[in-house]
């Protein structure tokens, strides 16, 4: 049986400290000897990252709704072409900070644009590919918010856009990513990240180590 390498997203509201994870997961995997890569949206590719700074900047506030989706999906079609899909076809397992669940929930579900229309888009960009497993670090708004506001005032971070959204948004971003995992509860797993760093890591690798045997088994047959 021939099968492409493990494909894992990591999502989450802003400051659940999904990136923090990703980076965890990615030395464990790479110090057992996996080879893997690490990408995230928006952004990925040099090209993905000159379209980041137009999306994220906080100068950018009259960018309306559905020129975001098209500039997170133009990335993200960028992104799967040159790195993801090459990747995943040279057996090596993607990791994931975001993917088209953030656009579900941030553009489709808190923005109001609809599902219907992100995944009509995905169809184009993305041509069929569903990461294999979802892990949602999920964190109470407010806290994720205080996290998210403080990192970007330690390191001057200007990429703040919406980050500096209303609460109102946010909770919506959160409720959006629950009913996800309700909706698809083999592929999206939730994961509390109001714990420490070594506590989440321990929950995701619970999650991940099975799905990354089975994976990686059905790719070596």
């Amino acid at each position: 049986m021939t099968r492409r390498a493990p494909f894992i997203t990591l999502e989450g509201p802003e400051g659940s400290g999904k990136s923090t994870q990703g980076r965890i997961l990615s030395a464990r995997l790479r110090a057992m000897g996996r080879d893997v890569l690490d990408s995230a949206e928006p952004g990925g590719t040099p090209i993905g990252m000159q379209i980041r700074r137009v999306l994220l900047d906080a100068k950018n506030n009259d960018l309306c709704p559905t020129a975001e989706l098209l500039l997170m999906f133009a990335a993200r079609a960028q992104n799967v072409d040159q790195w993801i899909l090459p990747a995943l076809a040279a057996g090596r397992i993607v990791i994931s900070d975001r993917f088209t669940d953030s656009t579900l929930v941030y553009q489709g579900a808190a923005r109001g644009l609809g599902a219907d229309v992100v995944y009509d888009v995905d169809r184009i960009a993305c041509r069929g590919l569903v990461p294999d497993l979802t892990l949602v670090i999920d964190i109470d708004t407010e806290m994720g918010l205080a996290r998210a506001h403080r990192r970007s005032a330690q390191t001057n971070d200007i990429e703040t856009r919406l980050d500096q959204e209303s609460l109102a948004f946010h909770r919506k971003v959160r409720a959006a990513y629950h009913q996800l995992a309700e909706d698809e509860p083999r592929r999206v797993r939730l994961i509390d990240g109001g714990r420490t760093e070594q506590e989440v890591a321990a929950d995701v690798w619970s999650v991940v180590e099975p799905v990354i045997a089975s994976l990686v088994s059905d790719v070596t047959r």
